[in-house]
């Protein structure tokens, strides 16, 4: 199916209201591996409603257990595709105040750009979120989306990768163990891909048991980075990019290694046990 770039480009996704609770915020945390040891006081900043704080990467499933109002499903002007052709290649977050425990919100996306990979083309999306009593802006959420055999259009190929690590030893490196059922309390915020919980639909799909969805581990890493580096102040994080390097499955422990650099902490996270990447290219933007 060809890709329409000048329809794409620019082209409004619709407005939705949206919305979340404590728990949702609560059963996020337990999902993205908080809650170990569950007595630790800086574990109950996570997963009980006494000063409850929240992850800035919990944005990317705010509102995710309840139905969206407004739009009409997930369809992008200029691009008709099978959503088993998607992949999601990389994500970046930028958070404007401090995100509250339970909220009210408007979402209002639209499409970026189409970049021609040659074999997919990677359709990058947008969604600002504002609260829906102050209208003040609260986050920006930046979706790279590759659609496999969508490419050969004859559009840019984009910009090349960026937060490459320098050349040296990272200043530290985080473990974050994972549960065997991690990606079963991943998916109750939202996400119910049977891959990530289907033993014979994780067969079909080329693998050999479920794995852990992609945007868990970017919780995982976003916690050991606000945990190991930040002190466990969550509201420090002004941006997260990262990119989606390679799978994980449930029960793995997470190497995330770090470098400061500037206003930036450069990140890379892989699996202790397989030596395979997991998540790359990725920075955090600190306050100062």
């Amino acid at each position: 199916m060809p890709v329409n770039r000048d329809e794409a480009v620019g082209a409004s996704m619709g407005e939705r209201d949206s919305g979340w609770e404590v728990d949702d915020v609560i059963l996020y945390h337990l999902g993205v591996g908080a809650g170990v040891p569950a007595t630790d006081s800086g574990e109950l900043e996570y997963t009980f409603e006494k000063n409850l704080k929240v992850l800035p990467s919990f944005v990317m499933v705010a509102g995710g257990r309840r139905p969206l109002t407004g739009g009409g499903g997930f369809k992008i002007p200029g691009v008709e595709f099978n959503l088993a052709q998607l992949l999601h290649g990389e994500q970046d977050i930028e958070i404007h105040k401090p995100l509250p425990t339970a909220c009210e919100t408007v979402n209002k996306s639209k499409v970026l750009d189409v970049y021609d990979k040659g074999k997919a083309a990677l359709v990058m999306l947008e969604s600002e979120v504002s609260e829906k009593e102050s209208g003040d802006k609260l986050y920006t959420t930046r979706m790279g989306a590759f659609i496999r055999g969508e490419g050969g259009f004859g559009g840019p190929s984009g910009p090349p990768a960026g937060n490459e690590p320098p050349a040296r030893e990272p200043d530290g490196v985080i473990e974050s163990a994972t549960l065997p059922q991690q990606a079963l309390l991943y998916r109750l915020s939202g996400d119910k891909n049977p891959l990530h919980a289907d033993p014979e639909f994780a067969k079909m799909a080329g693998f050999d048991a479920p794995i852990i969805h992609g945007l868990c581990s970017y919780g995982i890493v976003c916690k050991a980075i606000v945990d190991g580096v930040l002190g466990g102040d969550p509201t420090q994080v002004a941006r997260y990019q990262a990119r989606f390097r390679g799978v994980a499955w449930p029960g793995e422990t997470y190497l995330t290694s770090w470098w400061r650099e500037g206003d930036r902490i450069i990140v890379s996270a892989k699996s202790k046990e397989r030596d395979a990447p997991i998540i790359s290219n990725a920075a955090f933007w600190v306050r100062s």
